[in-house]
């Protein structure tokens, strides 16, 4: 019956004769028909890298952003911080596969400098250096674990279902069967003493920002296949002088397509195209498109009134699915002592509620410095609830623990918990149980709706994997675009 329904009369259940958004002829936005013109809500790296890659092929696009700014979860600070300082607040490493990233970066002549390794360890009270680790000469005082390394000591434990991968295949019943049991099940059924999944959280389960009872095991065990899981080895990195660099200089190159302070308040549509109601200085703005492209998170999407309603399955994917939690705490010290002699290390693995706590402004010169902690899942919870005070009290008290001489040199701390952002309220996807499907549901199109976000991409959970969703949002919509 939608398929139907002609534009006119889609027009008119909807309600918006006379109240449609016409564009007068200096208008930005005024290029080309409505008939023609493609809406994409969010502009974050998704919903950037689709707007400009579109608006390059010649495409008529409108990118509707709720923030002031451009970036979504790429949220480099700077006023916060003394003699231009800056610390990523939000998502931050870019590793040697992550190859979008690598290619905008070449394309806009942004440089990508490698992060420090991992040279220091501070877990249950113990000082310990990552070279006397991986030398043996340190071992963790966990029971369980294999010497030489500090990640994936679980990986001995769920050895034999990466070896029924191998022999069985990924499709395969009885491999398919692991994403209905959590990889801290799996850890149990493996013989894994408590200490290597406790140890797990702190470590791996701190990249997924959550704990290893809500992650798949399907999930890790491919994970462990491809790339043989994160380590203290994986090669990092961030754009030099900030990561907004990207999608400031995406948002640069389409600025006069951009709507900011524009949330979407709903969405209606038919086999003619759509129409999207937003927001603009308070009042209702209505625009007629061809396409839309929903490039926000899940958290977000689920709240949005879209008529007629999506598909059942595409419904209880947005609704359910798995985001973590995240806190970033950037703490300003007017003397980078973490350099002395007797230091344990400028990039520190802890057990402490700060869990990663590394020096950042490796990069900035000056005798000030910047340490940056992230931490994820219950602690960044427990973190979340408290004010600032609160926060800076434990970072600095945490922080005395670790360099006896910290808070001497202590100016200030900032923090942010992406929970409680008003238009993210999550930190980033990552494989929960019985979550096996999300992706490809999520990522299917209804057109003319289109769908993009890290949640959607193969490589979820990092700026890259937000990019190849855009990208393959673009492809869709150029196919579908040259049938009408």
């Amino acid at each position: 019956m939608v398929n139907k329904i002609g534009r006119r009369s889609f027009i008119k259940k909807t309600g918006v004769i006379g109240s449609v958004i016409s564009f007068s002829s200096s208008s930005l936005f005024s290029s080309s028909s409505d008939e023609k013109r493609i809406i994409i809500v969010g502009a974050g790296l998704a919903g950037l890298s689709c707007a400009y890659e579109l608006d390059q092929a010649g495409y008529n696009v409108i990118l509707i952003e709720a923030k002031s700014l451009p970036g979504g979860r790429v949220s480099t600070y700077r006023d916060q911080f003394s003699d231009n300082l800056y610390s990523e607040m939000g998502a931050e490493y870019v590793d040697s596969t992550d190859l979008f990233v690598h290619d905008y970066c070449r394309r806009f002549n942004l440089k990508i400098l490698p992060a420090r390794q991992y040279d220091g360890v501070y877990v249950r009270g113990n000082e310990l250096s990552m070279e006397r680790i991986r030398s043996g000469e340190n071992s963790l005082p966990y029971n369980g674990t294999e010497d030489g390394m500090l990640f994936g000591q679980e990986v001995q434990y769920i050895q034999k279902w990466i070896d029924l991968v191998k022999h069985k295949g990924i499709n395969s019943t009885e491999v398919q069967a692991l994403d209905n049991v959590s990889v801290e099940s799996i850890l149990k059924k493996g013989g894994a003493p408590k200490d290597i999944i406790e140890l797990y959280t702190y470590a791996n389960a701190t990249e997924s920002t959550t704990t290893p009872s809500k992650i798949s095991a399907l999930a890790v065990i491919l994970s462990n296949i491809k790339t043989s899981g994160f380590s203290e080895n994986t090669v990092e990195g961030r754009i030099f002088g900030g990561n907004d660099q990207l999608p400031k200089t995406l948002s640069k190159k389409i600025e006069n397509r951009i709507k900011y302070n524009s949330p979407l308040l709903r969405l209606d549509h038919n086999s003619d195209g759509v129409i999207a109601t937003i927001s603009e200085n308070g009042k209702p703005i209505k625009i007629k498109a061809a396409k839309c492209v929903l490039a926000i998170p899940t958290t977000i999407l689920k709240n949005i009134e879209i008529y007629p309603k999506l598909s059942n399955d595409k419904i209880k994917c947005i609704n359910e699915q798995a985001y973590g939690n995240a806190m970033k705490i950037a703490i300003q010290f007017k003397k980078r002592f973490w350099d002395n002699g007797d230091s344990i290390g400028q990039r520190v693995f802890t057990d402490t509620v700060l869990r990663r706590i590394y020096h950042f402004s490796v990069d900035q010169p000056g005798p000030r410095g910047i340490l940056l902690s992230f931490t994820s899942g219950k602690d960044a919870m427990k973190l979340g609830k408290l004010g600032d005070e609160e926060r800076d009290k434990i970072a600095k008290n945490t922080c005395l623990k670790i360099w006896k001489d910290s808070s001497k040199y202590w100016e200030r701390s900032v923090s942010k918990y992406w929970n409680d952002d008003k238009w993210i309220k999550a930190s980033y996807t990552f494989s929960a149980v019985g979550q096996k499907n999300f992706r490809e549901i999520l990522s299917r199109n209804e057109d003319p709706l289109y769908f993009a976000g890290e949640h959607t991409a193969f490589q979820r959970a990092s700026m890259n994997g937000a990019i190849e969703s855009g990208l393959r949002t673009t492809k869709e919509i150029v196919k579908a675009m040259s049938f009408t």
